[in-house]
């Protein structure tokens, strides 16, 4: 499903070249549940940012599905982004005056869903992450935890084949961690294609397949 060769991403900060990702290479087959490790600046976001199509690469191969990416429109790269991958953000990405429902609801109005069948998705996501009850709830009214939960409902509401998890719990309790960590387990379970970016090697090992990123470069970790 994933196929990085040789992937570099360099930024210029003011007179200084800073190589995010050097000649990264990595493989991600369809189903699979892997988590990407690494410290703060190792690259971890920029990686991410390159597989979720949501930034490009400076040199080397990135093929998604077995095409390389550069094949893709720039339309058809935004619906791979709304219908293929599921995103979920460390720092939640909710729209503050939106209703968890309505937050969740978002994707399904870019693609064009009629309203009947957006209401019975919404629904079933929200039940999936056990938020039912919260669904006319703003994000400022929802704990920490509930609003990661929206977000993975958000993702999830489209279907995607592959999810794409930035620092998932950076920002919870350990018992909340507990509980989103099952969710993505389940969410495997079921079929997912799953990429996890984190810091933390307990939530790490909870993967099937780990990857380690260290100034831009990535080495698989034996479990």
């Amino acid at each position: 499903m994933i196929e990085l060769n040789n992937v570099s991403k360099i930024y210029q900060i003011g007179d200084e070249r800073v190589r995010a990702l050097d000649h990264a290479t990595m493989h991600i087959y369809p189903h699979e549940f892997v988590s990407i490790i690494g410290p703060s600046g190792s690259g971890k976001s920029t990686l991410m940012n390159i597989v979720g199509c949501l930034d490009t690469a400076d040199d080397g191969l990135y093929k998604l599905d077995g095409i390389p990416i550069e094949d893709y429109s720039e339309n058809e790269l935004a619906r791979i982004r709304n219908e293929k991958i599921g995103f979920v953000f460390q720092n939640f990405n909710l729209i503050a005056k939106m209703s968890a429902e309505e937050n969740v609801e978002l994707p399904l109005i870019y693609q064009g869903i009629k309203r009947a069948e957006r209401q019975a998705r919404v629904r079933e996501a929200l039940e999936h992450v056990g938020l039912s009850k919260r669904a006319k709830h703003q994000p400022t009214e929802l704990s920490g935890g509930q609003q990661q939960r929206v977000a993975i409902a958000r993702a999830l509401v489209t279907k995607p084949s592959l999810i794409l998890a930035d620092e998932p719990t950076g920002n919870l309790d350990s018992h909340t961690t507990k509980d989103i960590m099952e969710i993505f387990h389940g969410l495997h379970e079921q079929g997912n294609t799953i990429v996890l970016i984190t810091h933390d090697n307990d939530i790490a090992r909870q993967a099937k397949r780990v990857i380690h990123i260290l100034d831009g470069r990535l080495t698989e970790v034996s479990l």
